[in-house]
C-alpha cells in the first residue's frame, strides 16, 4: 500500500502568510517584553507585547542550512498568539485538523532538494510551494491520521506541562528557604507565632528554622548556617573525550558519554541517555571513570548553565562539570543551588574564545549551606515531585519513539489507520 496517497504540491493545500512575517532586533525585542512568544527558524527567540498571528500554523525554517537528521525540513507546529519573524516560512492548512495532517507530512519529505542559493542556502517561499507532500483523496483518512499522531504528542505536551509546574514548585521552595530565607524571616518578625502560613512549609518544620540572620561574607545568614565551598558539599569531576578515531573506544559502546550537546535538548533537568557511548577501553581513558547514577551534571563552556541529574551511570567530556553529593548533601539541593546561583557561576569564568569555568574556580565558589537535618527534610520534600518528573521524562520518550515509528508509515500509506490504532491499544497508549 506505500506510495498509495497522492504527491501534491504543498502550495496547492496551503495559505502562506510570508507577508506578514516582521522582523525585530533585540533591542527593540527587550524593550517589548511581554507575553507572546516571538518565533524565528528554531524555536522561540523572545517573548513580547504584540502578535502577528493567533491559531493553529505551521513553521518551517527558511535557512536551508536548518533541518532534521532525516533531510526533512525544521518544522513547528504552534498555536495560540505568536510573532514570526523574516526566518520561518508560517503556513496555514483549510482548518486545524487539516494543518496537522500537512505538519506531519512535511515533517517526512526531504527539503536539500528545494534548497537553492550557492551563497547563502534558502528555503524560498516558491520552491517551498513545489515541496511534494503524500496526501490522502479521502478527508476522514487524514484526519485520522492526525489524530493518531496528535493525541501522541498532545500526552507529550501535558507531561511537558506538568513537568514545567513540578519545576517551578522546586525552585520557588528553594528560593523561599535558601535564597530569601522566609521561614526566618517569618519567625523574625512574629508571623509564625500569628499562624500565617508559608509556601511549601508545614508548620511542625519551623523549629529547623533559626529566628535571627547573622553576618557572613555573603551577606545576612541564617544563624548556625556557614558558608562553605561547593567542593565541601559536593566532588567536583571533570571528563575527557577518547580519541574518536580510534574505533575501539567508540565501536558497540555500552556506557554512557555525556556532553553539554546532550544536556541542551533537554526540557526538564534529568538525563535518561546520551547520543554517544563509549566502551570500556573508551572508559580508560577518562580519569573520572563511570560516575554513579544521581550526579549532577554542569556544562561548564559554550553555553556554561545546562544541568541535569543523571539517571543513568555516566562518563562525561571535558565540557561538563559534575558533581557527586558528599555524605549529608542532597543533590536536589546542589541543582537548584546551581541554578539560583548561575550568573555567580558565570562570574569567575574566563576565556578570549568563549567563556569558561575550570574545576578549581567551580570548587572555590562559595555556597550558603543549611544544616543536614533541614537539608534532608528538603530532600525529603523535593524527591517525589523529581522521581514525578523522571517518570513524566521517561513516559514522553517513550511516545516520542511510538509517533516516530507511526509517522511515516501512517502519512506514506504503508499503515492503516485501523492497525495504528490497533498497535496504540495493544501498548496501552
Amino acid at each position: 500500500m506505500a506510495g498509495e496517497w497522492a504527491l501534491v504540491p504543498l502550495g496547492e493545500i496551503v495559505q502562506n502568510f510570508d507577508a506578514r512575517r516582521i522582523p525585530l532586533s533585540s533591542r527593540e525585542r527587550r524593550k517589548r517584553q511581554g507575553p507572546y512568544p516571538y518565533y524565528g527558524a528554531t524555536g522561540v527567540m523572545d517573548n513580547i507585547d504584540d502578535f502577528l498571528f493567533d491559531g493553529l500554523y505551521i513553521l518551517i525554517a527558511e535557512d536551508g542550512s536548518v533541518e532534521r537528521p532525516n533531510g526533512s525540513p525544521f518544522v513547528q507546529l504552534v498555536s495560540g498568539k505568536f510573532w514570526a519573524n523574516n526566518h520561518t516560512h508560517v503556513l496555514k492548512g483549510p482548518g486545524d485538523k487539516e494543518t496537522k495532517f500537512i505538519y506531519y507530512a512535511l515533517s517526512t519529505v526531504a527539503v536539500r532538494p528545494y534548497i537553492s542559493g550557492s551563497v547563502q542556502a534558502k528555503l524560498s517561499q516558491a520552491n517551498l510551494n513545489r515541496i511534494l507532500i503524500p496526501f490522502p483523496r479521502d478527508e476522514r483518512e487524514r484526519r485520522a491520521i492526525a489524530h493518531i499522531l496528535g493525541t501522541l504528542d498532545d500526552k507529550i505536551e501535558l507531561n511537558r506541562k506538568m513537568a514545567a509546574t513540578l519545576e517551578a514548585m522546586a525552585r520557588a521552595l528553594f528560593r523561599a528557604w535558601f535564597v530569601e530565607f522566609e521561614p526566618v524571616r517569618a519567625k523574625i518578625e512574629g508571623r509564625w507565632q500569628r499562624g500565617q502560613s508559608l509556601p511549601g512549609l508545614p508548620a511542625h518544620l519551623y523549629a529547623l528554622f533559626p529566628d535571627r540572620l547573622v553576618g557572613s561574607e555573603l551577606g545576612e545568614i541564617p544563624e548556625g548556617w556557614g558558608v562553605r565551598p561547593v567542593d565541601e558539599l559536593a566532588e567536583v569531576f571533570g571528563g575527557s573525550t577518547p580519541k574518536t578515531e580510534r574505533a575501539e573506544y567508540w565501536a558497540s559502546g555500552t556506557h554512557h558519554w555525556a556532553t553539554p550537546k546532550d544536556l541542551s535538548r533537554l526540557s526538564v533537568p534529568v538525563l535518561l541517555g546520551t547520543e554517544r557511548k563509549i566502551t570500556d577501553a573508551g572508559l580508560a581513558q577518562i580519569s573520572s571513570g563511570l560516575l554513579p547514577k544521581g550526579v549532577v551534571l554542569l556544562s561548564s563552556r559554550a553555553p556554561i548553565g545546562y544541568l541535569a541529574i543523571a539517571e543513568v551511570p555516566v562518563a562525561i567530556n571535558q565540557g561538563l562539570i559534575a558533581m557527586k553529593p558528599r555524605p549529608g548533601t542532597s543533590n536536589l539541593f546542589l541543582l537548584r543551588w546551581t541554578e539560583a546561583t548561575h550568573d555567580e557561576i558565570v562570574s569567575h569564568a574566563n576565556g578570549s574564545t568563549f567563556l569558561e569555568i575550570s574545576k578549581s574556580n567551580f570548587r572555590r565558589i562559595p555556597v550558603v549551606a543549611p544544616s543536614v537535618p533541614l537539608m534532608a527534610v528538603f530532600d525529603r520534600l523535593s524527591r517525589p515531585a523529581h522521581l514525578k518528573l523522571v517518570e513524566l521524562e521517561r513516559e514522553s520518550r517513550t511516545l516520542a519513539a511510538i509517533r516516530d515509528a507511526l509517522l511515516p508509515k501512517l502519512v506514506s500509506g504503508e499503515l492503516r489507520v485501523k492497525d495504528a490504532e490497533a498497535f496504540l491499544e495493544k501498548a496501552g497508549v
